[in-house]
């Protein structure tokens, strides 16, 4: 997904895209649910894996070409001794490394073939097309007893000369409720591209059809800048939230909506306007068997010129929107200056810029993680912290119990230091096997190499015993440039 700025990454293409927050499959689901949030298992052995870009890597040579990098858990947490790192170079992948490609921008996972391994869709939204620049290329790696090998098979785009970066976002989900993994595509139009699950290893999918949101389209606004999956209305049937630039008013300003899975899918005739937030997660917070939608409105209350930002917060704003069997409900905000939420609300902090849910105590109720890139410590800017907020029947508990980090916490690996953006990405996974969600921390890491720290649940809370960097150049990515390593993890 987009972020604007320095957030925007390091990759040479105008779609080095960052985080997508759909989390999926607590086993090999095809859809996600409003009870969990489902993570990979590209490998069967039912321990939760992570995938991830360095989508501004140097391979063979060709700069910001691309890879993507799978962690798989263990009872231990994840390492790079446990990983594939796989480029367009890699035998049975698609395409060629090229410079400007940006494979690994954009990815999501499921089931998409049944076979019972989860899959990792993959965009590489700078790709050249013949003679159309950054037209974009989509491919699905299939998983396998091995986890993700690079053998994989290529979407082609169906309407190539009507928009650019193809494969620029993704989302996967069961939007029917047919019991199979649909996948959708976007790109710099507004129209959405939906492929229907039964796909075939070569390719097929059981069907296509399209859907248009009221966003922007084209010029800077390229589309949609986030897709997000997730059952909020508990009918056991995936809705999409989509992240944009609405169209009625004289700014623009970003609006996200939310789609309704039907037994036809998303119907987009249904829409209803959410808060606004480029950042998504949807997942059930207070376990009344509903998805509640959180997004992260990252940006100042106010632009340069004092203009005040609709339903924004200094520093930053998540917004937790609860669902219902009607949808999408109440609406509350939460800053930096809620409660006892951890630090103080600052300009720039871009608190929210990065969110991800899941259970890190095992209670049954969901846990939020919020990127703080923006954070200044000790004299160091943008170093970056990471918040982690409970989940409780009443929703998130901003009053007692919350969790700050940044790498000057005892026990976390590394220091502050300027740039380091510490949050760039969170997510949360249970990549022990233990049923409880650990923390993996993408950051900017020496001027753009970018690294991950691992931070395991201690079955009650997040702790940094046990915890570990994994490194570009522990994990075959090259440290040339700026390869952004760990800035987007897989959906």
């Amino acid at each position: 997904m987009h972020k604007p700025l320095r957030l925007a990454l390091a990759s040479a293409t105008a779609v080095a895209l960052t985080g997508g927050l759909l989390t999926f499959s607590a086993v090999n689901a095809t859809a996600a649910d409003s009870t969990h949030v489902p993570q990979a298992d590209f490998n069967g052995d039912g321990i939760g894996d992570v995938a991830f870009s360095a989508a501004g890597a140097y391979v063979s040579g060709h700069k910001t070409a691309g890879q993507v990098v799978v962690l798989y858990g263990t009872a231990t947490g994840v390492s790079s001794a446990r990983r594939s790192t796989i480029s367009q170079d890699t035998a049975g992948n698609p395409g060629t490394a090229e410079a400007g490609d940006a494979f690994g921008s954009e990815t999501a996972y499921a089931d998409f073939n049944g076979d019972g391994y989860d899959d990792l869709a993959v965009g590489s939204p700078g790709e050249d097309v013949g003679s159309d620049v950054d037209g974009g290329g989509l491919v699905i790696l299939w998983g396998s007893a091995s986890g993700i090998t690079g053998k994989g098979t290529g979407i082609a785009d169906p309407a190539p000369s009507s928009h650019d970066y193809w494969g620029k976002n993704l989302a996967a989900g069961d939007f029917d409720g047919d019991g199979k993994a649909d996948l959708a595509v976007g790109s710099s139009a507004s129209t959405i591209y939906v492929y229907k699950g039964g796909f075939t290893t070569s390719g097929n999918p059981g069907g296509r059809y399209t859907i248009k949101p009221p966003i922007q389209s084209g010029g800077d606004a390229n589309g949609p800048l986030n897709l997000t999956a997730g059952d909020v209305n508990g009918d056991k049937r995936t809705d999409l939230v989509v992240d944009g630039y609405e169209t009625q008013t004289e700014y623009g300003w970003n609006r996200n909506y939310y789609i309704p899975g039907t037994a036809s899918g998303l119907s987009v005739a249904s829409a209803q306007a959410l808060k606004p937030g480029v950042i998504t997660a949807i997942g059930d917070i207070n376990a009344d068997g509903y998805g509640d939608i959180v997004s992260g409105a990252y940006w100042d209350a106010t632009t340069g010129d004092g203009t005040t930002i609709p339903d924004s917060g200094k520093g930053g704003k998540v917004w937790v929107t609860y669902g219902s069997g009607g949808g999408p409900g109440n609406s509350t905000g939460i800053t930096q200056d809620t409660g006892n939420v951890p630090g103080g609300a600052e300009n720039k902090d871009w608190f929210g810029s990065e969110l991800d849910l899941g259970d890190i105590n095992g209670d049954g109720f969901l846990d939020l993680a919020i990127g703080v890139p923006g954070e200044d410590l000790g004299g160091a800017a943008d170093t970056g912290t990471v918040t982690v907020l409970y989940g409780t029947s009443t929703g998130l508990n901003t009053a007692s119990g919350a969790q700050g980090f940044a790498q000057s916490t005892p026990g976390v690996p590394g220091s502050d230091e300027k740039g380091d953006e510490f949050g760039l990405d969170v997510k949360l996974d249970d990549v022990t096997g233990d049923g409880r969600a650990d923390l993996l921390v993408g950051s900017y890491e020496n001027d753009g190499n970018g690294a991950v720290t691992y931070l395991p649940s201690n079955g009650t809370v997040i702790t940094a015993t046990g915890s570990r960097v994994i490194s570009p150049s522990t994990s075959g990515v090259s440290t040339t440039g700026t390869p952004a390593f760990g800035a987007n993890f897989a959906d």
